[in-house]
């Protein structure tokens, strides 16, 4: 069994887990119940170009320095787009709890990220507060990824999906996908990440808005990410390394605080 079954399966547990003690009935009436949605595609539109989406998550619960709420404000203040928060415990140490908390504190999108592959956790995202919603392209059936994106749309939330190579992109954009997310991680044969993500962009179908992933380090990668298409890059790994991920956000934007 591959990582993505494994995960897979451990999904389905967790969903089964869940509807026991809180219905697909309840879930919708909880999802049609949630406060408006924040748009998360036009948002991404506006602003300085790449737009950033900034993630919480891994460390945020065990560096009591670094609460999410706080580090959403922080986020914001350093001009964020739009959050990116793990709410996966067992594959990305995040939690729904740091969901809730920065939905609380700030007014940005927020993009939940997990391993989305029921209908049911499309609606149990809405209730949490998310505006917009990752599906892996590789991870579940084209069918059900097109269902997944049309249960998404039906709550008024986008839905972001991952590709990682011109097989994806094709599954992804017959499902209907207007927003992706190119992963430029593990590129063939070791190709840099940066090169990774502009020979992807190039795949991807006019019209379409091109979010990277994995592949900026620098101010000037995030130029080069730009000028290839991307009207947005999603940074997790790059600043959660940083002792202060705001300031960091803050230096790749030339804004830094004196």
């Amino acid at each position: 069994m591959d990582v993505l079954e494994r995960i897979a399966a451990a999904k389905r547990a967790e969903v089964a887990a869940e509807m026991r003690g809180l219905s697909m009935r309840r879930a919708i009436e909880l999802a049609s119940a949630a406060p408006a949605t924040h748009p998360f595609a036009s948002a991404l539109a506006s602003g300085a170009a790449p737009a950033i989406i900034a993630e919480i998550g891994g460390r945020v619960g065990r560096d009591a320095a670094v609460a999410a709420d706080e580090l959403a404000r922080r986020f914001e203040e350093a001009g964020a787009a739009a959050l990116s928060i793990l709410t996966d415990e067992r594959f990305l140490e995040g939690s729904p709890g740091d969901l809730k908390a920065a939905r609380a504190a700030s007014v940005l999108p927020i993009l939940r990220k997990d391993f989305l592959i029921e209908e049911y956790q499309i609606y149990r995202s809405r209730a949490l507060g998310a505006d917009a919603l990752l599906l892996i392209a590789r991870l579940v059936p084209p069918r059900l990824l097109g269902t997944l994106i049309g249960v998404a749309r039906s709550m008024h939330m986008e839905a972001l999906v991952e590709v990682r190579d011109a097989a994806d992109l094709d599954r992804a954009v017959a499902s209907g996908a207007d927003l992706l997310l190119l992963n430029a991680r593990g590129g063939a044969g070791g190709e840099p990440p940066i090169e990774t993500a502009i020979r992807l962009a190039g795949m991807a179908p006019a019209g379409s808005t091109r979010v990277s992933s994995g592949a900026a380090e620098s101010a000037a990668d995030l130029a080069r990410l730009h000028a290839a298409g991307y009207q947005a890059a999603l940074l997790g790994e790059r600043l959660m390394r940083e002792t202060d991920p705001a300031e960091a956000l803050r230096r790749l934007r030339g804004t830094e605080t004196s």
